[in-house]
């Protein structure tokens, strides 16, 4: 791989037309990039990233990595390595109370293995992914260059063309946007979204705790919004705290004692004394998903085609199953000497992925919208639909099976573990 500082980066010129560029180079961008590779490696995948280049080992965050996509990472041959930073998810609880019950009764709870014994998720560092998918993509031979954002993009008959900040062009047959919700590559490839905002945003933080979690997962549904617990390794848990965003602000930015008091209120006391460990944040909440995934010679993936509230902890999930579908609908077209910009293959991987984004985009929605307020009569039918749920061991089973991706018929093969 090959790392160039935007002050002494080459121009385009000396970069021969691409196969497949990448612009965006998270997670999501760089699992694109692997996956086409390594099923094709003839093809000539590159990745563009803005950001400078060693400012992902800087982020201390982790995200919840379902089943299925362990399995894709298990064929990119990075899982185990994953896997010893992973903690598992071994338990779910669902409560529904007000921040001030002193008891909050628990109305759902979730087993967290699925069939083959595997748990239905795990969270992962950040940062640990990042330096893995980077490992293989230097191993693949895919190029990073850092520093660049997309300024222009120019679609032709054969390739597109994509305007960088420095001033360079590059130019490929194919041309997927990772680039996040405000995807700049989706506005200039003219693809509108429909969207909005929750007036919500997400607190994230990193909490030590004296007493082990045991792998429990909890997510306790305020007036406000779900407060999420997250287990990480070494007595620690990953927060997401869902707060109207005036109050988010406020608690981010204000003293780290009244943050405290306040974390204590939702977190509880069965895990002992809490310390707030790293920076903590708040990120504005809505919903956004693009009317179209794909344009001549483009195609959306991640949050640029899709950005959910994160009650369900699939934002990143929904993400991997784009890669897995755009990966197998461009290698299979590639090895039957198609087109792989061509709209028609395009289409294909809209139309695959299309209905569960939407799927997924409204039940989030409704989620939100039930479980963030503290109407009593919503409150009685939604606790009794918790109870219905969890007394129903084959519905709880279904629903396990959906949050892990190992039920749906319809999973691009790297889900199931298989190579393209």
């Amino acid at each position: 791989m090959i790392y160039i500082d935007r002050d002494c980066i080459h121009k385009a010129e000396e970069w021969a037309m691409l196969d497949m560029l990448v612009v965006g180079g998270g997670y999501v961008g760089l699992s694109a990039a692997v996956a086409v590779k390594q099923a094709a490696p003839h093809l000539d995948v590159a990745v563009v990233e803005a950001a400078p280049e060693h400012v992902w080992q800087k982020d201390m965050r982790a995200s919840a990595i379902i089943a299925a996509a362990a399995k894709m990472l298990e064929v990119f041959g990075i899982w185990e390595n994953i896997r010893g930073e992973a903690q598992p998810i071994t338990k779910m609880i669902v409560t529904d109370s007000k921040t001030s019950d002193p008891v909050r009764p628990v109305f759902l709870t979730f087993d967290g293995e699925i069939e083959d014994g595997r748990p239905f998720a795990h969270m992962i560092p950040n940062a640990v992914m990042v330096r893995e998918l980077r490992g293989v993509c230097e191993r693949l031979g895919i190029e990073i260059r850092h520093g660049l954002s997309a300024t222009g993009l120019k679609t032709g008959e054969n390739t597109a063309t994509v305007e960088l900040s420095d001033g360079s062009s590059i130019e490929a047959r194919l041309v997927v946007a990772c680039d996040g919700v405000r995807s700049k590559l989706r506005d200039l490839a003219g693809i509108k979204t429909v969207s909005w905002d929750y007036g919500q945003s997400g607190i994230v933080a990193t909490v030590e705790h004296e007493r082990p979690h045991n792998g429990c997962a909890e997510e306790h549904f305020l007036p406000s919004g779900p407060f999420a617990i997250l287990p990480l390794t070494n007595n620690r848990s990953s927060l997401v705290w869902t707060e109207r965003t005036s109050d988010a602000n406020r608690l981010v930015a204000g003293d780290d004692l009244i943050f405290e008091e306040e974390l204590e209120r939702r977190f509880g006391h069965k895990l002992g004394a809490l310390k707030v460990i790293g920076v903590k944040r708040a990120f504005p909440l809505g919903l956004t998903l693009a009317r179209s995934f794909v344009a001549p010679r483009f195609a959306l993936a991640g949050d640029a085609a899709h950005g959910i509230h994160p009650i369900s902890g699939q934002g990143l999930n929904l993400g991997f199953k784009d890669v897995a579908a755009l990966a197998e609908t461009i290698v299979e077209a590639d090895r039957l000497g198609l087109d792989i910009g061509s709209i028609n293959i395009l289409e294909r991987y809209q139309t695959w992925r299309r209905f569960d984004t939407f799927r997924m985009g409204v039940t989030t929605d409704v989620l939100n919208r039930l479980f963030s307020n503290d109407v009593t009569p919503i409150r009685i039918a939604r606790d009794v639909g918790l109870g219905i749920v969890d007394r129903l061991p084959g519905l709880k089973s279904f629903f396990i099976g959906q949050a892990a991706g190992t039920t749906t018929k319809t999973n691009p093969r790297l889900l199931a573990g298989e190579a393209i």
